[in-house]
């Protein structure tokens, strides 16, 4: 199958191309102002490469899948429309509380330290855009006040009024009994019809997350609203390029739950932190082929440094309740870890803390660039830091694309770090390196670490355009590191494994064995049917997207709790269907056995009773994988891709020393650089200190260790 895979980060977009049994990777800078340019650009570079224009190649691909921060810029810069949520009567304000956490949600630690700072994010919907229409639905779905559509009439054009233009409908207890939210929905569409130059989009909070949560399923939905538009603009102008130059097949788009769907049936908010997952499940991928069951995932880009983990062959670690920006919302994400470290991360001087040199997590971007750029830019920032030490070649990076200028670097370290500390711009830039490679090394061990494991008991992934540059430094106590020759675009390659898949939520409680007694269910319709009513779902929307239904397996997760104990653990049920009480009991010994290795074995509480919270069905059509082949060694000798000497820093020694450089495209199977030394590919640099060994095995891996 011919494929594109495409992630759009802050200072590279990157793309693995899949053509006619062959496969390359290409980087082209991001174009912040129009994500359509990089977007058709790096296509282009791709198409040269196999010797094509971009109107001969996209004719034979068969899909292209992408990755985004289109959600997230669009969110930091505040562009939304003005948007209006009309709520239940007497729960106006439930965003504008939120939870007591809301304070610091989406806040740096430092920023939680300084209590006298800290106030309340501004809401995305101010208060007199708000409003309470009266109706009420109980927790079991019954309506108990009929909605007056009289008064939601009246409301809706009230807010119109204020200049509202598209609303959110977040109605108590909405997701169980939709009724309510869906005639709103008519109403609204009534009063301003879809030919009407006056039409204004309504998304309903039931629809986009179908469980339990107030607060988090509606700034879910606001969030949606929110960023709707601005996404459907640059998608569209994605797709209508595409369209133009003879592609006809879907344009698909990662979504942070680990699936996959159809661009234009994708919700905003499933669209966040799409690049890092995509990165955790090509690492899934990898490390099952080559038999390894913990994988820290690490990639260090321009802007962010993302960490994920593969534990005990699994991915399946969620976040429940993550934090988007400053809010708390109520879908489910795969969790990653991020930190402002990249190779454009700004270092600067921290006044409150007597000049402590700081870095990031503010970050040059690619426009204008760290100051060796040349392109405007004044701030030191790691990559000036890396340059200035000799471990970037200034007439190599980027390929010899993107000639670097170091008198830049030095004059940026000089003026803004080295001059007013009094130090040299030499000490300056070491300084900067050991920052920031450790606070990568402390977000590994942090995630590690909190998960309870250790380090020794990992590989470590290395991904991103600066992650073999520093990885020597923030390996900390692994063992083992392992470059690829996608390294550099490690998320567009994880995307390139990823199956098809649809996600789909709904919360029930169900009683799977009785509290005291351990008495097991026997009464499986609700089981049964809350699995048939997402299957019917998945049904459709893949018949909607032009997929074969016949060709789809589903997997069944379930959010499952002890009796008096509040930690929910997602479950990996064996069971889709229940038909006996053996059924129940391998559900029950599943959960048993995950919430032991996640909590501890001491905390099983089977006494208590076992329940259901929520339901999680994935959809899945399964997509050809790319595969690692295996090679033959041919010797230890690496001198034939050798490319001379310069003068690097090691830290070791103290000083700058001539130090061999390899080419990293000519390195072959068996070859092994002894440290110091450096290895110069087209998109990434790997610094091999004196105290580490570099080798390449028989699947072209390379591998890091200390000797």
């Amino acid at each position: 199958m011919n494929s594109i895979d495409i992630d759009v980060g802050g200072t590279f977009t990157d793309l693995v191309l899949n053509y006619e049994g062959q496969s390359l990777i290409k980087k082209v800078p991001t174009t912040p102002y129009d994500l359509s340019v990089c977007f058709s650009k790096v296509i282009e570079e791709g198409a040269s490469s196999v010797g094509l224009t971009i109107d001969e190649l996209l004719p034979a691909i068969d899909m292209i899948r992408y990755s985004t921060t289109i959600a997230l810029n669009r969110l930091i810069e505040r562009k939304g429309p003005r948007l209006g949520l009309i709520t239940t009567e007497g729960h106006e304000d439930v965003v504008l509380i939120g939870r007591g956490a809301q304070w610091i949600d989406g806040t740096r630690v430092a920023e939680r330290r300084n209590l006298a700072i800290q106030k309340k994010p501004t809401p995305l919907i101010p208060r007199d855009q708000i409003v309470g229409v009266k109706e009420r639905i109980d927790s079991r779905g019954q309506i108990v006040r009929p909605l007056d559509e009289e008064d939601v009439r009246a409301k809706v054009r009230t807010l119109v009024n204020r200049g509202v233009r598209g609303f959110v409908v977040s109605l108590l207890w909405g997701f169980l009994n939709p009724t309510h939210e869906k005639r709103i929905k008519e109403i609204i569409r009534d009063e301003y019809k879809e030919f009407h130059i006056g039409f204004l989009p309504v998304v309903l909070g039931g629809q986009v997350v179908g469980k339990l949560g107030e607060y988090e399923r509606t700034m879910a939905a606001i969030l949606d609203a929110y960023l709707q538009r601005s996404m459907q603009i640059e998608l569209s102008a994605m797709w209508d390029k595409l369209r133009d130059r003879g592609y006809t097949k879907p344009l698909l788009m990662i979504q942070s739950s680990g699936g996959i769907a159809e661009v234009f049936r994708t919700a905003a908010s499933r669209t966040f932190n799409s690049g890092p997952v995509s990165g955790l499940m090509g690492a899934h991928h990898v490390a099952k082929t080559l038999g390894y069951k913990n994988v820290v995932m690490s990639d260090m880009g321009g802007t962010s440094f993302d960490v994920g983990l593969v534990v005990e062959d699994s991915v399946r670690s969620y976040d429940f309740r993550p934090i988007i920006d400053h809010w708390m919302v109520g879908i489910t994400m795969i969790k990653t870890f991020s930190i402002g470290a990249g190779g454009g991360s700004i270092a600067w001087l921290d006044k409150l803390l007597e000049n402590r040199i700081q870095v990031g997590p503010k970050s040059a971007g690619s426009m204008p660039g760290p100051a060796c750029f040349n392109q405007g830019g004044t701030e030191p920032t790691v990559t000036d830091a890396d340059v200035v030490l000799g471990y970037l070649n200034p007439e190599f990076y980027y390929g010899g694309k993107l000639r670097l200028k170091k008198e830049r670097a030095l004059q940026a370290i000089r003026e803004k770090i080295a001059k007013p500390l009094g130090i040299e711009v030499e000490q300056g830039a070491q300084i900067i390196r050991k920052i920031v490679n450790g606070n990568m090394a402390s977000a590994i061990m942090k995630e590690v670490h909190l998960r309870g494991y250790s380090p020794e008991e990992f590989i470590l992934f290395v991904g991103g355009g600066a992650g073999a540059t520093h990885v020597e430094g923030y390996m900390a106590d692994i063992p083992k590191a392992i470059t690829f020759n996608f390294s550099p675009v490690f998320c567009a390659f994880g995307s390139s494994t990823m199956d098809i898949m649809h996600v789909y939520e709904a919360s029930k409680k169900i009683t799977l064995m009785e509290p005291g007694t351990q008495k097991l269910a026997e009464d499986f319709f609700g089981y049964n049917r809350a699995v048939e009513a997402l299957i019917e779902q998945a049904k459709q929307d893949l018949i909607a997207d032009g997929l074969s239904v016949n060709a789809a397996g589903y997997v069944l997760e379930l959010d499952m709790l002890y009796g008096g104990q509040f930690h929910v653990k997602r479950t990996l049920s064996p069971r889709l269907s229940l038909h006996s009480t053996a059924d129940v009991l391998a559900v029950c010994a599943a959960f048993e056995k995950e919430f032991s290795e996640a909590f501890s074995p001491f905390v099983v509480n089977p006494e208590g009773g076992v329940f259901i919270e929520s339901f999680i069905l994935k959809a899945i059509v399964p997509t050809k994988k790319f595969e690692l082949p295996r090679l033959k060694l041919e010797g230890c000798d690496p001198s034939a891709a050798g490319k001379g000497e310069r003068s690097v820093f090691w830290t070791e020694a103290g000083r700058f020393q001539t130090t061999p450089i390899f080419a990293y495209e000519l390195l072959r199977p068996g070859n092994v650089v002894e440290g110091p030394a450096v290895v110069e590919g087209e998109y990434t640099t790997l610094v091999v200190p004196p105290s580490m060994r570099f080798s390449m095995d028989d699947r072209s891996l390379g591998i890091l260790q200390k000797i």
